[in-house]
């Protein structure tokens, strides 16, 4: 089969919707080598993060003539006619959109749908970008012949908001790199631990850290039970202006020694954080999956998360889930799970079953099924 891809965030984005484009390239050329990528791409000086999946089934398709003076539009527009001069048996939206223009292409196509969060929380998006982001999701909705939802979660979401059928929407979800699952020698540990001065005990967050993923809720447990506890929190993330709010909170209630915020940490350090971990936290209020805990159950840690959205699905029943408004209730998390070796181990066990629904194998075969599905309705 020949495929086409908007890759346009698989070669420019380093995490989010870059991680997706590359997992589905990845998982798709380990496990169906004789079908052909066709990757659709705006930009031949913006591919930095190509070379980190492998390409031997894959051709880079860029913009010519004309279209290099108009990039943007190329993949909202150009790309079709690309589409259908290359003769692409299938086009997969990766990044909830497709070209506005797509049933001119005369293929069928299929868009995955992550999340509604800005249909579902306004508050977090400025008015413009809610605008086009409804306009593109809810065409690509419209337009494709199948709809790939990353979760049960943002299926009801995709269903409720633009009405799509559930009969139209496949559940597949995401999986996490190989490296969280995969042996650490002791002495690269030891190295990351000395790098970063990383304490012996603590509680791992890892995300952007801004609003809508509640760190601050994490911030007011430690408050809640700092006469019973000892152990630091470790936050990975892209820093905002939220980050300055948490240290302010951190500064004016005394506990700032207990907070240690680390920004731009290389991937190939990460799974590291994960395994030095006692514990992982991830309090978002909402999410169209929740990597970040399938990447710690994968590593071996209980997680704790908030409910309300889509983490159970990503976490699994071995973890433990409080409100996202609900303070005390995480400081109670918290002390349980940092307290209690054994329910620790428990939780692990629980963890690394669940994981187990999420290898590159499973995920890359419900893919496939679903385009094969597309070409059987098409017959």
């Amino acid at each position: 089969m020949r495929i086409g891809f908007d890759a346009k965030r698989a070669a420019q984005n380093r995490t989010g919707l870059g991680n997706y484009s590359r997992f589905v390239l990845r998982i798709l050329q380990q496990q169906f080598p004789e079908d052909e990528q066709y990757l659709y791409l705006p930009n031949p000086r913006k591919t930095q993060f190509l070379p980190l999946f492998p390409k031997a089934s894959s051709k880079s398709v860029f913009p010519k003539g004309f279209w290099t003076s108009l990039r943007s539009f190329w993949r909202v527009w150009g790309i079709s006619g690309y589409i259908r001069r290359d003769k692409i048996d299938l086009f997969h939206g990766l990044s909830n959109e497709l070209p506005l223009n797509i049933v001119s292409a005369r293929c069928p196509s299929v868009v995955t749908i992550h999340d509604l969060i800005f249909l579902h929380c306004p508050e977090y998006y400025h008015w413009i970008d809610r605008k086009i982001y409804d306009l593109k999701f809810r065409l690509a909705c419209k337009h494709a012949d199948r709809v790939i939802a990353v979760s049960e979660y943002t299926k009801r979401e995709i269903m409720s908001y633009y009405g799509t059928a559930e009969e139209k929407i496949d559940v597949v979800y995401q999986g996490c790199d190989p490296a969280f699952s995969a042996p650490i020698e002791q002495e690269k540990l030891e190295e990351v631990r000395n790098r970063y001065s990383l304490p012996r005990r603590f509680v791992l967050y890892v995300g952007s850290i801004e609003e809508r993923k509640n760190l601050m809720l994490v911030a007011k447990a430690i408050k809640k039970g700092e006469k019973r506890e000892d152990f630091k929190v470790v936050a990975v993330g892209k820093r905002t202006k939220y980050a300055d709010d948490i240290v302010a909170y951190l500064e004016k209630n005394g506990i700032r020694d207990r907070f240690l915020f680390f920004h731009n940490v290389p991937f190939a350090d990460l799974p590291s954080f994960y395994r030095l971990a006692t514990a992982f936290v991830y309090p978002s209020r909402i999410e169209g999956f929740g990597i970040p805990l399938l990447e710690a159950i994968s590593s071996r840690l209980p997680a704790i998360g908030c409910t309300g959205s889509c983490l159970e699905e990503a976490g699994g029943p071995g973890s433990i889930y409080v409100d996202p408004n609900d303070a005390e209730a995480m400081a109670e998390a918290l002390h349980k799970v940092m307290g209690d070796a054994d329910l620790r181990q428990q939780m692990i066990k629980a963890g690394l079953d669940h994981a187990k629904l999420f290898t590159d194998i499973n995920l890359a075969i419900q893919l496939h099924n679903v385009y094969e599905k597309i070409k059987t309705e098409q017959k």
